[in-house]
């Protein structure tokens, strides 16, 4: 059993408030239960540290928190933001790019997750400004495709047609607007881009703009 002052820095850590706020609310009796029913302001706490969440990403949402315009993170409960870890994007999909999107305070999980070595599948759905040509999927798929400005070939890639000008393609990489220059680099122009899988996870029925937690099976079948 957590000491109050233990307590306190626990809340603190989830967002709360300070160490001397949270202090005060236990007090005052603002938080209650015990153990894994605790409750503040009688409602369930937030996710203990080591979560990871799944977002449906809309439209016009940038992941960095340098960047100029609205954040992914604008879209979780604002004390988010204040956790100890800090939670984190599982990498980036640029403004105009939507579907599915990871975030997680554990650091180690983060990290394998965006390391070149760890080879996790994403699959993307794109519409593109013209008719695919037929030459694509094995353009794609030869490990021989440089993009410009780059000196390393791109590891294959699964091309599947899906329409005239739509396209899921799956890569196990993640380099800098990776999807869009293939297309470029294939002679098209990306349109629209959603992203509907990462490793075992699949978006679903997830609404857009809308997250939530992932379950420790869901978490385990991520990072092996």
């Amino acid at each position: 059993m957590k000491t109050d002052r233990q307590l306190a820095k626990y809340l603190a850590n989830l967002g709360y408030g300070s160490r001397k706020e949270m202090e005060a609310a236990i007090q005052s009796g603002r938080v209650t239960g015990s153990g894994d029913n605790l409750r503040f302001d009688d409602e369930p706490l937030d996710p203990a540290p080591g979560m990871v969440l799944m977002m449906n990403k809309p439209a016009g949402f940038t992941c960095s928190r340098a960047d100029q315009g609205r954040l992914v993170y604008e879209l979780l409960p604002p004390r988010f933001l204040q956790r100890s870890p800090a939670l984190s994007t599982v990498g980036r999909l640029d403004a105009d790019t939507t579907g599915l999107l990871l975030f997680t305070d554990d650091g180690k999980l983060l990290h394998r997750l965006i390391s070149p070595k760890s080879s996790t599948e994403k699959t993307y759905e794109a519409t593109l400004a013209r008719p695919l040509e037929g030459h694509e999927g094995d353009l794609f798929a030869s490990g021989t495709l440089v993009l410009r400005g780059e000196d390393k070939p791109l590891l294959p890639a699964k091309l599947d047609v899906t329409g005239e000008r739509s396209a899921r393609l799956t890569i196990t990489e993640g380099r800098y607007h990776q999807v869009r220059r293939m297309f470029a680099a294939a002679g098209n122009h990306v349109e629209t881009l959603h992203r509907l899988r990462f490793g075992p996870l699949e978006l679903g029925d997830l609404p857009e703009g809308e997250w939530r937690q992932l379950k420790p099976d869901e978490i385990a079948a991520l990072a092996p």
